[in-house]
């Protein structure tokens, strides 16, 4: 990785920008200016529908021609489909694109922007990019969160919209077969299942039924927030938290993660869980509601509703709705999981870009209305039209055998670009069901502070790098051979925090604190 200094920057980017037009007017150049871009995310790895540089985006194509700015992609490491293994290829070459974008991109922009890789933005925003500081100046605590350790900021993050992301889902018209309430708390709960197990509700002879079920297996580790404990932070599995003295800590170095983990391994052992639950993967949720076998799950309002009207004709009366989560042991109702407010995803400007200014108010237009609106929902008149001075989708659109989210994508929208969302784009495809769902989940105010991150110094950098990951990998294997029931978590915790603090976690946890105290000032 070379090494540069802010000064070698500034002395870079003096002269470089050319006039540009007045405040308010989205032409950014009157000569088209070409930029290129290395954008690297999971559903594309490359700038162009489905990745392929030579189908332009309608969107850019748009927004070429209200800015002047032509994104060419650049994008390393094509054929992985692992952004961090394409962004370490990209530092290892040197030379980088005009703009670095994608998935999980804070990290290593931070990490290397201090050093001179990439342009440091506080400045450039305050000075050119209006409406990007507007939202800072109005969310800080985006702000703090998305800054490096030298207090400077090198990306412009992905700003997802709306509170909700998922929810308890369960089949209404079992309860109604076995003549059931909806489980209002944990016992509640446990008996529900274990009726789903015995009573034959899907009423086909069999004892076939999976009373809990979850297309990704971490949700089945989430369930020990019904009994107090914690399984992630943030919206990102396995996250660490900031407890209620306001240390950052871990939940799986925690006794009421041992208390917890220990109920969820015994209801596996009796066969409430999905015995395929760590492999039976993504398709579970389609393949055990189409087969009339699931009963319970933990997943995002929008898309599991949808299976109301998607199986109406395939099961007799089926209805699979949003519930209250049930209050745990402790008499806590809570929903651990919501839409983090800003992710690692985005873009930066490196160190080879010489339009600067150019590119930072080109971020900005993707903050002003127009911009907005072209990253939400594509090109006006194509894929949506203002209504009583709303976007709403074509009729084409909402009614694709295709998501809404995947048609998206290939237009050039909801992409990983540093944008702010808008949750208008999914409340039109969100089911009424769904809907009612979020409304009775906002009553209840049942969501939990997030942990949003740290920046690390090098110093800190290191030691996390040098014990994280074997530490994450080791916890990850013992949870799961416990909910397996390979051990016991009671009889083996001991040994098991002997081991934690053997391979490093204390020093993790020492770093994580030191460098979230200088973050949020403690």
């Amino acid at each position: 990785m070379r090494k540069l200094t802010l000064a070698s920057i500034a002395l870079a980017t003096t002269a470089l920008s050319g006039p540009v037009l007045a405040d308010g007017h989205l032409r950014i150049t009157e000569e088209p200016l070409e930029l290129t871009i290395h954008m690297h995310w999971p559903r594309a790895q490359g700038y162009g529908v489905g990745g392929s540089p030579s189908e332009i985006y309608p969107v850019e194509q748009a927004a070429r021609e209200m800015t002047g700015i032509h994104l060419t992609d650049a994008t390393a490491g094509r054929n992985s489909t692992d952004a961090g293994e394409a962004m370490n290829l990209l530092l290892a070459q040197g030379d980088l694109p005009d703009i670095v974008g994608g998935h999980l991109i804070r990290q290593p922009v931070n990490q290397y922007g201090p050093q001179g890789a990439f342009v440091p933005l506080n400045d450039l925003i305050a000075e050119h990019a209006p409406n990007i500081q507007a939202y800072f100046d109005s969310h800080p605590e985006v702000f703090a969160s998305i800054q490096a350790y030298d207090g400077n900021i090198y990306y412009i993050p992905y700003l997802p919209d709306g509170q909700f992301g998922r929810a308890y889902f369960i089949r209404q018209d079992w309860l109604d077969a076995l003549g059931l309430e909806q489980p209002d708390n944990v016992d509640e709960l446990y008996e529900t299942l274990v009726a789903f197990r015995d009573q034959d509700p899907n009423g086909n002879g069999l004892q076939d039924e999976i009373p809990f079920f979850a297309r990704n297996w971490e949700e089945t580790i989430r369930l020990v927030t019904l009994w107090d404990a914690r399984s992630s932070g943030s919206d990102t599995y396995h996250d660490f938290y900031v407890n209620d003295a306001g240390q950052v800590i871990h939940p799986y170095a925690q006794e009421a993660y041992r208390d917890a983990l220990a109920n969820v391994a015994q209801w596996y052992e009796e066969g409430l869980i999905d015995p395929e639950v760590f492999t039976r993967g993504s398709s579970s949720r389609d393949y055990l509601l189409s087969e009339n076998l699931g009963g319970f799950t933990h997943d995002w309002f929008a898309s599991t509703s949808g299976y109301n009207a998607a199986l109406a004709d395939q099961i007799d009366g089926f209805n699979f709705i949003p519930f209250l989560p049930p209050e745990s042991a402790g008499g806590v109702r809570m929903e651990e999981h919501r839409r983090i407010p800003v992710k690692p995803d985005g873009w930066a400007i490196s160190y080879t870009n010489e339009h600067v200014v150019e590119t930072i108010r080109y971020f900005d237009f993707w903050f002003t209305e127009e911009g907005r609106l072209l990253s939400n929902f594509g090109v006006e008149g194509e894929t949506w039209n203002m209504v009583d001075g709303e976007p709403v989708f074509t009729d084409e659109v909402l009614n694709s055998d295709r998501a809404v989210n995947s048609q998206m994508y290939d237009q050039g929208a909801q992409i990983q670009r540093g944008y702010w969302q808008d949750y208008r784009y999914e409340w039109q495809w969100t089911s009424e069901a769904a809907r009612e769902g979020i409304e009775l989940y906002e009553a209840n105010d049942l969501l939990v502070p997030q942990f949003l991150g740290v920046a690390f110094n090098e110093d800190e950098q290191a030691i996390y790098d040098r014990y994280w990951p074997s530490l994450r990998t080791y916890m990850l294997e013992r949870q799961q051979a416990w909910v397996l029931g390979s051990g016991d978590i009671q009889a083996d915790w001991d040994d098991y925090m002997d081991d934690l603090n053997n391979m490093g976690y204390a020093e993790v946890i020492e770093v994580m604190n030191s460098a979230y105290e200088r973050q949020y000032g403690g």
